[in-house]
């Protein structure tokens, strides 16, 4: 009867403190060792707009403690002495924070919210690869003083190592990613991948938390782009549209079907675009004769630069142009919002591939035209 009772008075307990949350607001608080020179915490606030400051506190004792409201949950930084410390927030949470500013890996401890212990593990990732990144930089730097001068040989050996991390950060990230759907960790770990390499994972990812986060903006935002784009998304038709030729004459996205096209969106303004052309024009010379043709789709608002461009680059396939930069309804159609971008699409008039240049064009003509 005894342990009965017990178990009972247990319970009760449990149940008490559950009713005593408050669920219109929320607590965190914190524990900082040599704080000594820290004046003010400041606590920040994502949402659709950027990051904004709602509230500041004094550390005293090395404590520190906000109050506030959050009608959904979101994520939150905590700023002081130059480091952020990430935070998902939502009403009725009761957050400790702990950390010692004199270590130098800012390194935190975090209870009371389950998320934001995963944002924290998110953060370690991240820290990792940016510690590879910044110690090739200081190699590179180094390296390039010592010269005297920016060298080409010198870009060419650490420009791989830079992709080469950068493809394995990308990597784990998609990792966390799917391990965190049903959390707003994996959200914002998939705002920090290249949306336009990884759009694919992306767009794949929005499908699957349309249904969740219904209350917070960035997340509809997020998955409202991702569905603006889906259309023209990998493995899905792409869309049909005519423009102006050079010559005046109509050209057609249909005068490709049953061939392999990749739509390049660049403009003679474009310095990138620029850059990577003689790249095109190095795949389009081995591969043309193996199937492969290009529709060069300019964003110019002016014809004699546009053509200038083309001669001057060598671009030998056939060129159309709205002439409204991204305003042309043809960029619209295909949602262009930075160049340069291409896809290319199957003999089928499916999107196969996006926004690939450099040494990732060349692997992939290589493969589909082997």
């Amino acid at each position: 009867m005894k342990k009965i009772f017990a178990a009972c008075a247990a319970s009760a307990a449990v149940l008490l403190m559950a009713a005593c949350k408050d669920n219109k607001s929320f607590t965190i608080s914190g524990t900082v060792d040599h704080a000594e020179k820290v004046k003010l915490v400041y606590l920040l606030k994502t949402d659709t707009t950027g990051i904004s400051v709602i509230d500041s506190t004094a550390v005293s004792g090395g404590k520190f403690e906000f109050k506030g409201n959050a009608p959904y949950q979101n994520l939150y930084k905590l700023r002081m002495s130059g480091n952020i410390f990430d935070l998902i927030v939502q009403n009725g949470d009761d957050i400790n924070i702990k950390t010692d500013l004199a270590d130098s890996t800012h390194a935190y401890e975090v209870n009371g919210s389950t998320v934001s212990e995963k944002v924290r593990d998110f953060n370690n990732l991240s820290n990792v690869y940016g510690a590879k990144n910044s110690k090739l930089a200081d190699e590179y730097s180094t390296k390039a003083a010592a010269l005297g001068k920016e060298s080409d040989s010198l870009i060419n050996i650490y420009r791989p190592q830079f992709q080469k991390n950068i493809a394995e950060y990308s990597s784990e990230v998609i990792k966390f990613v799917d391990a965190n759907k049903d959390n707003l960790a994996g959200f914002f770990a998939a705002a920090s991948l290249d949306r336009y390499k990884y759009e694919q994972q992306m767009v794949t990812y929005a499908d699957g938390i349309k249904d969740k986060f219904k209350d917070n903006p960035s997340v509809q935002a997020f998955i409202k782009q991702m569905e603006e784009i889906k259309p023209v998304s990998i493995g899905h038709k792409a869309p049909e549209f005519t423009l102006k030729g050079l010559d005046g004459k109509d050209i057609k996205l249909a005068d490709y079907k049953g061939k392999y096209v990749m739509l390049d969106f660049w403009a003679s303004w474009c310095q990138p675009c620029r850059q990577e052309n003689p790249n095109v024009v190095k795949q389009y010379a081995v591969f043309h004769p193996k199937g492969f043709n290009i529709l060069g789709i300019s964003l110019d608002t002016d014809k004699a630069p546009w053509e200038g461009a083309i001669k001057a680059d060598k671009l030998t396939w056939s060129h159309g142009s709205d002439l409204q930069r991204f305003d042309g309804a043809t960029e619209r159609l295909y949602h262009i919002e930075a160049i340069p971008s291409n896809f290319i699409i199957d003999p089928n008039g499916v999107i196969v591939a996006k926004n690939i240049t450099g040494s990732d064009l060349e692997d992939f003509l290589k493969r589909t035209f082997k």
